[in-house]
C-alpha cells in the first residue's frame, strides 16, 4: 500500500516514516509554495533515511493569508494549522491508499481534529495517519535518541523544510525583518542527519579510509 507522509526533514516526521515503513510503501512528500528552496533540505535527509522523495505545491495564496493572519495574531499558530490543513488536502490528492504527518500528542500545532480527518478520507478516498499521536514528546524524544542522528538549533539556524521557513520568508518580504520576531518566538527546532547505524558506518568507513 502506497503512503504519502508530509515531511519536513525533522525528528518527528523521520520517525512517523521509520514506524509506518513496516506496512506501507512510504513516500516522503514536501508541501511547498516555491518561496524558498528549503525542501532541498528534506530531499536530503529523505535520501540520508533511504526514502523515496517528492514534492508537492501548494497555493501560494494560502501562504498570503496565513501571514496576514499570524501578523494579526501576533502568533504562528492559526496560520500555520490554516496551512497544515491545506497540504494534507494537497497531499491527499496524490496516487496513494494512505496520507500520515507527524503530528505528536501534545503538539499546540498543527492538529488534526478527528472531523477535519474523517472528512480528508471521506471526501479523497484516503486512510489519514497519525503515528505519533500516542506519543508525548518525552517519548519521541528518548526513540529518537536511539534512532536518529539529529542536529538542534535555534530556528533561524537549523536547516528545515517545514512551513515555517517559507512562513518567515513571506512575512519578511511583506512587513520586514522585525514582524518576524515579532510573530514567532524564539525555539528549537531539529534536522535529521540519517540513522544512528547510518552514520556509525559513515564514521568507520572515514576510519578505514585513514
Amino acid at each position: 500500500m502506497d503512503l504519502a507522509l508530509l515531511y519536513s526533514g525533522g525528528k518527528d516526521s523521520s520517525l512517523a516514516a521509520l514506524v509506518l515503513d513496516r506496512f506501507y510503501d512510504v513516500r516522503l512528500v514536501t508541501a511547498r509554495f516555491g518561496v524558498t528552496d528549503d525542501h532541498e533540505h528534506a530531499a536530503r535527509a529523505a535520501d540520508a533515511l533511504g526514502f523515496p522523495f517528492a514534492t508537492v505545491d501548494l497555493d501560494r495564496s494560502v501562504a498570503e493569508t496565513a501571514v496576514e493572519t499570524m501578523r494579526a495574531d501576533g502568533y504562528p499558530r492559526n496560520g500555520i494549522q490554516h496551512v497544515h490543513e491545506h497540504a494534507l488536502e494537497a497531499v491527499a490528492e496524490l496516487d496513494v491508499d494512505a496520507v500520515a504527518d507527524g503530528t505528536r500528542r501534545d503538539d499546540r500545532v498543527p492538529t488534526v481534529s478527528r472531523a477535519f480527518a474523517q472528512s480528508l478520507e471521506d471526501r479523497h478516498g484516503v486512510d489519514y495517519l497519525s503515528p505519533l499521536s500516542g506519543f508525548g514528546r518525552s517519548a519521541v524524544d528518548r526513540l529518537v535518541a536511539e534512532t536518529l542522528d539529529v542536529e538542534s538549533g535555534p530556528s533561524e539556524e537549523v536547516p528545515k523544510a517545514d512551513y515555517e521557513g517559507e512562513l518567515r520568508e513571506l512575512l519578511r518580504t511583506e512587513h520586514g525583518g522585525e514582524a518576524v520576531g515579532e510573530v514567532f518566538p524564539a525555539h528549537e527546532q531539529t534536522y535529521v542527519r540519517g540513522t544512528r547505524d547510518s552514520s556509525a558506518d559513515a564514521g568507520r568507513s572515514e576510519v578505514d579510509t585513514e
